[in-house]
């Protein structure tokens, strides 16, 4: 199949004197998305030739803790369902809510 359109996202990062993140933005045309701030970005890239994954971990340094570990348990939610949608191995993704649902117990994540 011939690419018919691209579309492309831009990740702006303001930094610091030492290069610490102060701010980011992001921008997606396509989905109707233009300099929206943000206070942390996770990217993985898989480079296909080496069989491994790339990854930009990004986060302002006024990123509260507790929001950040509301973030990591909502990108492990959001991988959890993109691996049971791509692999169709629904044993290890109930396996990975499982993890999921620990990780924001321990974290007193869960909404009382």
């Amino acid at each position: 199949m011939a690419v018919t359109h691209t579309s492309e996202i831009k990740i702006k990062v303001g930094l610091d004197e030492n290069k610490v993140p102060e701010a980011l933005s992001w921008t997606a045309q396509d989905g109707g998305v233009t300099d929206e701030q943000a206070k942390a970005f996770l990217l993985s890239v898989w480079d296909a030739k080496a069989k491994e994954s790339l990854r930009i971990d990004l986060w302002t340094k006024d990123m509260p803790v507790d929001e950040m570990k509301l973030f990591f348990h909502q990108t492990l939610v959001a991988m959890t369902d993109t691996f049971q949608r791509a692999t169709q191995d629904v044993k290890m993704a109930e396996t990975m809510r499982d993890f999921t649902d620990y990780f924001a117990e321990k974290l007193d994540l869960k909404k009382k």
